[in-house]
């Protein structure tokens, strides 16, 4: 027996046209919201920032190469990690593709992270990646842009997608056994050290040579650049999630992939 409710086409025609009218005012509802988004007052950058880049040290102004918008997510890959975080990875995973669009609509997409450049470069190799990625090591780019916190942050707690957290102390045995821990265990840490890392996203324009901060997104703010979720909540039976299921695109079982053989 179906686990679901079963129906007729006219059921199904009649249930589809009142979800669509759903679905339209929440994309009329998206649209009010981005253009509230690109109404929020640029904030001038008085502080420099370096960064090192395949093409050497770079400052922020630099990333942009030629375009007057900048658009940096904040990868999780800190200095300890022994690879990048697998959530941040799935999402980059969708970076290729649309930066070439992006770069030609004057618009500059890069992932930072505090990793030594050498370590996000054998990862990227790894990944089979070519998106540009910057290392902000020995750089408060990161701390500033609230991704990155301190031990002594973590323990007294921190502000992280504009809210107070509360501190952390040290990690129980139940949260390192539990989810945290097994997506740090596959980053190659701790679930401590793991998260004092936090992903998000940065947007920033170039005028008149002075650069500005626009907007940033934190947590589930970055869905809607999770190319894989848009399409889940479209499958029958939607996101389904129970546990920490998703990997690194190179480990999932080669049976289980929809890559056909050659």
């Amino acid at each position: 027996m179906a686990s679901h409710a079963i129906g007729t086409r006219k059921e199904w025609l009649a249930a589809r046209i009142e979800l669509l009218k759903a679905e339209k005012a929440h994309t009329r509802r998206g649209d009010a919201i981005a253009l509230q988004r690109q109404a929020l007052p640029w904030v001038r950058l008085e502080k420099s920032y370096r960064f090192e880049t395949a093409e050497g040290t770079a400052t922020l102004g630099d990333l942009f190469r030629g375009r007057s918008q900048l658009l940096v997510y904040h990868f999780m890959f800190g200095p300890d990690y022994a690879s990048g975080c697998p959530s941040c990875s799935s999402i980059a995973d969708g970076f290729d593709g649309i930066a070439t669009h992006l770069a030609n609509h004057d618009v500059m997409l890069w992932a930072v992270s505090r990793a030594p450049l050498a370590k996000l470069m054998a990862y990227r190799r790894r990944m089979g990646w070519t998106f540009p990625w910057a290392s902000s090591h020995g750089s408060d780019f990161n701390a500033d842009f609230a991704v990155h916190f301190t031990e002594a942050q973590q323990r007294a707690g921190i502000e992280y997608n504009y809210a107070r957290q509360a501190g952390a102390g040290p990690r129980s045995k139940e949260e390192s056994s539990g989810i945290v821990g097994e997506v740090a265990a596959s980053a190659g840490t701790d679930a401590a050290t793991f998260t004092r890392d936090l992903p998000g996203m940065s947007a920033f324009v170039l005028e008149d040579g002075a650069i500005y901060h626009t907007y940033s997104t934190y947590a589930r703010g970055l869905d809607a650049l999770w190319g894989m979720y848009p399409w889940l909540d479209r499958a029958p039976k939607g996101r389904n999630e129970s546990g920490f299921w998703l990997r690194r695109h190179d480990e999932y079982p080669a049976e289980e992939t929809c890559v056909p053989s050659a």
